[in-house]
């Protein structure tokens, strides 16, 4: 028989685990978009974006896992985890639209899956709860 604590643990390792991996894919995609490397180059201009853009969307990603790590900042968080799910919700459908396979595609499904685990079992600490008055 599963106890509120044990379900509370068990929720807690599932958010860290995919928290950590999102945060590893974020800040891993972050660098190389702000190094702009060739590969990264070819795959913004191939889903017809200008590179600039690769600058912005980096440092919002870096901004972002910071803000996710970090304790408190409530509000903040949930700024971060919207901006994420826009960012890979968008990169997951720009990759359809201009008919990448599948192998160009999954990155971006799997960080927009870890994006939304990672909100979903986030431990009541670090929501923002709304009380009735």
């Amino acid at each position: 028989m599963e106890t509120p604590n044990t379900s509370e643990k068990r929720k807690k390792i599932i958010y860290w685990i995919f928290t950590l991996w999102m945060a590893l894919g974020m800040a891993s995609t972050a660098i190389v978009q702000l190094m702009k490397t060739k590969d990264e180059l070819d795959n913004f201009t191939n889903l017809g974006y200008p590179s600039y853009l690769m600058t912005i969307i980096g440092v919002w990603k870096i901004l972002g896992v910071i803000v996710i790590l970090i304790p408190k900042q409530l509000l903040l968080k949930e700024w971060a985890y919207a901006g994420f799910f826009f960012v890979m919700s968008g990169a997951v459908i720009s990759h359809l639209i201009v008919g990448d396979p599948a192998g160009r595609t999954l990155p971006a499904v799997l960080l927009f899956a870890l994006v939304i685990i990672s909100w979903y079992f986030r431990p009541a600490n670090r929501k923002i709860s709304v009380s009735s008055q």
